[in-house]
């Protein structure tokens, strides 16, 4: 007995736990990262997490350029097309060893910007000491995602849950070892912190493919056979997919810098207690992440093999099963705050009492976005499956950058709401861009799908 919308949900979760175990082992390398930038200080905590909010904002867009990968091999293994899945492969790696470059340049002279957008420079110190250790990280981390997409696109998400655990546990044990001093390691604070990321994210490629090399079900697709030879047709369609993806990326990612630097203005204890509280959510936000992904790599095999009412049912059953798992994180962050909280930081520290205090007034209000940020990242997932990142580029930028950033500004400063005012405008923005997202998903499987039931109506003889 044929039961579509289970059979489909079941599809999506096989591939979305993987992905969302592998998603939160990422979280967990940022996580250790914040805790030991706690436990060298307030001032450590603001600065390394200004300069994890910059590293953020330029990786997420090289991040996104390359997850083209992913779609355009979805859609040719949904096809059935062996060397084009190695084609498009081939195509990320040369696309993420020229970002990480680029990328690189970029953050570590970065410095006078920082300042020139009211940074205090003792802050920047600290942050320039974070960056200039951790760009070493790019190409290990882009050539890592160019991997992953692949084989979660081919339908083989279980490698990258098991390298993702591995790197999470060596950044932990080796990110201590430094802050502390153990075995006779020196002490090396926001710099070490870096360079511990660096090596961890350089290293998880390396397994990768060694692990693709050995594996027999990657047989049918030799990744090292004219990887020399860039094939550049290849690269423009994967640009030309990947920028949108990348700018919807940095246009979010970029709506949560702004708000970061708004709270360095307003001072250190407001950017210690955005840190704490933007890194709860972000834990959160790695559900609908991994389904995200999960959606658009169903949606665009169901795509490349002509499946187009599949490919709709797919993304409607992400969506709702999404937003529905963000009501737990929304009650978790609404009723036990102080327990999150306390995973970042002492809150039985008298030191650290107004940290706390505006940590759990910032968690309160990330209850109620919870739900639309969940729900615009699958519904941007369902939409990217279609091989469409134009649409949720524009969509994003209407709502992150004429509604949420505005609305964070006018409230924080104008209207005197502070922190407060921030996040209720970062609120507004995803909202704004979950609604916006949801309908074009809806717009776009419709045109899709008006030829083929126009051409059935043709088809049935007349009088019946």
């Amino acid at each position: 007995m044929k039961r579509p919308y289970r059979d489909e949900l079941a599809a999506i979760l096989r591939l979305a736990g993987p992905l969302i175990a592998a998603q939160l082992a990422y979280v967990a390398m940022v996580f250790t990262d914040t805790v030991m930038m706690g436990k060298l200080g307030r001032e450590a905590l603001a600065a390394g997490g200004l300069g994890a909010s910059t590293y953020a904002l330029v990786s997420t867009f090289c991040v996104g350029v390359v997850a083209a990968t992913g779609n355009l091999v979805a859609i040719r293994h949904g096809a059935k097309d062996a060397r084009g899945v190695v084609e498009a492969t081939q195509a990320g790696l040369w696309i993420g060893g020229a970002l990480a470059l680029l990328a690189g340049l970029l953050l570590w002279n970065l410095g006078p910007i920082l300042i020139a957008f009211g940074q205090a420079p003792e802050t920047v110190a600290g942050t320039m000491s974070f960056l200039h250790s951790i760009v070493f990280a790019l190409p290990g981390y882009m050539a890592f995602m160019v991997l992953r997409g692949f084989t979660s696109a081919i339908e083989r998400p279980g490698p990258v849950m098991a390298i993702s655990l591995i790197g999470a546990l060596a950044n932990f044990a080796l990110n201590y070892a430094f802050i502390e001093g153990l075995f006779g390691l020196p002490r090396l604070g926001l710099a070490g912190i870096g360079m511990v990321t660096a090596v961890v994210m350089n290293a998880l490629p390396v397994i990768f493919a060694l692990y693709l090399r050995w594996h027999r079900a990657y047989a049918p697709y030799p990744l090292l056979k004219g990887l020399s030879k860039p094939d550049f047709k290849v690269i423009g369609e994967s640009l030309r997919l990947g920028i949108s993806i990348g700018g919807t990326y940095a246009v979010e990612s970029g709506m949560f810098t702004v708000a970061t630097l708004c709270m360095g203005v307003i001072g250190s204890t407001a950017l210690a207690a955005h840190q704490i509280a933007i890194q709860s959510v972000y834990v959160a936000f790695m559900v609908p992440m991994g389904l995200s992904y999960a959606v658009t790599f169903r949606i665009g095999q169901h795509y490349g093999a002509g499946r187009l009412v599949e490919a709709r049912r797919a993304g409607r059953l992400g969506i709702g099963f999404g937003a529905s798992c963000m009501f737990a994180f929304a009650a978790l962050f609404w009723l036990a705050p102080e327990l999150v909280i306390g995973l970042f930081i002492d809150h039985n520290d008298p030191a650290n009492r107004d940290v706390v205090q505006l940590a759990v007034s910032l968690l309160a209000i990330a209850a109620w976005f919870e739900l639309f940020d969940g729900t615009q990242c699958i519904a941007m997932g369902a939409i990217r499956g279609l091989k469409d990142a134009r649409t949720t580029f524009l969509v994003g930028l209407a709502g992150y950058w004429l509604v949420g950033v505005p609305m964070a500004l006018l409230l924080a400063f104008p209207l005197g709401w502070g922190p407060s005012g921030v996040w209720w405008g970062l609120a507004s923005g995803l909202a704004c861009a979950a609604i916006g997202l949801t309908l074009a998903f809806e717009a776009k499987t419709s045109r899709l799908l008006r030829p083929r039931t126009a051409n059935a109506a043709l088809a049935v003889p007349a009088g019946r």
